[in-house]
C-alpha cells in the first residue's frame, strides 16, 4: 500500500491548531467589520483568462492549472502556438492566485449592483506553485479588505490602522510596518534614466531581503542596466533617516519628476495627517516594491518582529485601475492582505496564544448508564444553553477510562452523578483537582 501524505505544500490541521486559526480569522473578521467592511466570497476556480497577465511572469508561472476534461483535448493542443496559449487552450480554470483579481472581476460582473465605494473584505485560500519552505505554502489562507471607486488617501490611513489594530489584539506588539509608494519607484527608474525599465528595476530591488545588496545588482544587469545606473538604484534605496528626513530628500532628488513628487506628497499626507495615531508608526523603506503590477500609489508590507525568524506576514497597497484590465477603466482600489500561516507560525513561536483560543470541550458528563442517562443528559443540554462547550460520553464504559479519555484531550472538568447521592452534580477541576459537590441550581450558576 502506498504511503498517505498530502500534496507537498499543503498540511491537514488538527483540532488544536483549528481553534488556533479561528482565532487568528475571528481577531482580523471583527477588525474588518469594526471599520465597516462587508463579507464577500468568490470560487476557489477562475477561468485561467481572467488571471493570466495580472501578476507578471513570475507570478504567471506559479499559476496552479487545472486541465480540461475529455478528449478533445488532444486536437486542442496542435492549435497552440506557444505556452500561453497551450495553457489557455488545455487548461481553461486555474486556481485563484490572490484574492484581488477575482475581486476585481467580481466588481466588474456587479458595477450595476453595488453602491461605491464598496468596501470588502474577503477571508479564503489561495494556491501558489511556490517552492514549499517555513511560511511559505501552496495552499495558504488570505485575509483581505480593499475598499474600490474612491481615491481618497483616507482609506490608505484606515487599512494601515487595521493592520495595527489587529496585530496588537494578537500581542505582536513588536512587528514592523513598511510603506513605499509605487510612484517614488517611477521617479526612481526617471531618475536613473531608465523609465522603459520602471518595472525591471522594481522586480530586482523587490528581492534585496532575500539576494542582499549583491544579487540584486547582478539581476540589474541581467535586466538591462548599465553599471553606473545600477550605482544609482543602489545610492537611492540606501537612503537613511527619519520619515521626514527620506521625504525631504526625496523632495530633492525628485526635482523634475513629477510622478515622484506626487508618491512623496502621498506618503507625507498618509504618515503625517495626524488623523490617527499607531503604536509602531509606519517606516518608509525604500527598498520595499512588491513585484505585482497592478500597485500604482502606496504599498505596505508588515513584517514580524524581528526575534521570529520569518518574512512578510502582510501587505498591501493601491491601485488606481484594476478593474480596467476587464473593460471598466476609471475605478480606483486599494487593500491589504494578512497571511494567516505565517502569521500562525510567528504566535505560535513566541507562545502568544491565549489560553481562551486553545479552548474546546469544557466539561465532560460521564456516562452514566441508561437509567440516569435522561438526568445527565438534561445537565448537559442546561450547560450548553448556557453558551458552555459540554459533552456526555457516548459508551457505557468503566470511569476510569472515560477520566483517561478527557485526561488525553485536556478538558479543564469532569462532572458525574453518584447512585447514592440522588440529585447531586459532582463537579472535578482536572488542574486544581477540586471537587464540588452541586445542586442542579448550584450547576446552573457556577462559573467554569
Amino acid at each position: 500500500m502506498a504511503k498517505l501524505n498530502t500534496p507537498q505544500g499543503t498540511r491537514d490541521f488538527g483540532p488544536d491548531v483549528v481553534r488556533k486559526r479561528n482565532h487568528i480569522f475571528a481577531v482580523i473578521r471583527q477588525a474588518f467589520e469594526r471599520f465597516g467592511f462587508q463579507p464577500l466570497e468568490t470560487p476557489a476556480m477562475e477561468y485561467t483568462s481572467t488571471l493570466l497577465g495580472k501578476y507578471g511572469d513570475e507570478g504567471d508561472n506559479l499559476i496552479f492549472k487545472i486541465l480540461n476534461n475529455g478528449d478533445k483535448i488532444y486536437g486542442q493542443a496542435q492549435m497552440a502556438k506557444d505556452s500561453r496559449e497551450l495553457a489557455l487552450i488545455l487548461c481553461e480554470k486555474s486556481l485563484r492566485y490572490d484574492l484581488t483579481i477575482p475581486f476585481a472581476r467580481f466588481v466588474v460582473m456587479n458595477q450595476g449592483k453595488i453602491h461605491l465605494p464598496f468596501k470588502r473584505y474577503q477571508i479564503q485560500p489561495v494556491w501558489r506553485g511556490d517552492k514549499p519552505q517555513r511560511g511559505r505554502y501552496r495552499e495558504f489562507f488570505q485575509c483581505d479588505a480593499d475598499v474600490v471607486g474612491s481615491n481618497s488617501l483616507l482609506n490608505e490611513i484606515e487599512l494601515l490602522q487595521i493592520y495595527d489594530t489587529v496585530f496588537n489584539t494578537l500581542g505582536l506588539s513588536g512587528y514592523r510596518m513598511k510603506v513605499n509608494n509605487r510612484k517614488i519607484l517611477t521617479g526612481l527608474a526617471e531618475l536613473v534614466g531608465r523609465p522603459d525599465l520602471m518595472l525591471a528595476i522594481t522586480i530586482a530591488i523587490d528581492k534585496l531581503d532575500k539576494i542582499g545588496d549583491s544579487g540584486v545588482r547582478e539581476e540589474l544587469a541581467q535586466r538591462g542596466l548599465s553599471g553606473s545606473e545600477a550605482d544609482k538604484v543602489m545610492e537611492f534605496i540606501s537612503l537613511q533617516g527619519s520619515n521626514d528626513e527620506k521625504l525631504d530628500r526625496l523632495t530633492q532628488l525628485f526635482a523634475g519628476s513629477e510622478t515622484g513628487l506626487k508618491g512623496v506628497e502621498e506618503l507625507r499626507y498618509i504618515l503625517g495627517s495626524g488623523l490617527t495615531s499607531f503604536s509602531r508608526q509606519p517606516e518608509i523603506d525604500l527598498t520595499l516594491a512588491r513585484g505585482l503590477n497592478y500597485y500604482t500609489g502606496m504599498i505596505v508590507e508588515v513584517k514580524a518582529p524581528e526575534s521570529v525568524n520569518m518574512g512578510s506576514i502582510g501587505g498591501g497597497g493601491r491601485y488606481d485601475d484594476l478593474t480596467g484590465l476587464f473593460g471598466l477603466p476609471g475605478i480606483s482600489g486599494v487593500g491589504i492582505s494578512f497571511g494567516v500561516d505565517r502569521i500562525y507560525d510567528v504566535l505560535e513561536d513566541l507562545q502568544l496564544f491565549p489560553e481562551t483560543a486553545q479552548q474546546g470541550t469544557q466539561v465532560i458528563f460521564f456516562h452514566p448508564g441508561t437509567e440516569k442517562l435522561a438526568e445527565v443528559y438534561g445537565y448537559v443540554s442546561r450547560l450548553r444553553e448556557r453558551g458552555i462547550s459540554t459533552e456526555i460520553f457516548p459508551d457505557e464504559i468503566k470511569q476510569d477510562k472515560q477520566y483517561k479519555y478527557a485526561e488525553k484531550r485536556g478538558i479543564p472538568y469532569i462532572a458525574y452523578v453518584e447512585d447514592n447521592a440522588p440529585g447531586v452534580v459532582f463537579l472535578k477541576s482536572m488542574t486544581g483537582k477540586q471537587r464540588h459537590q452541586l445542586t442542579p441550581a448550584e450547576l446552573d450558576a457556577f462559573t467554569f
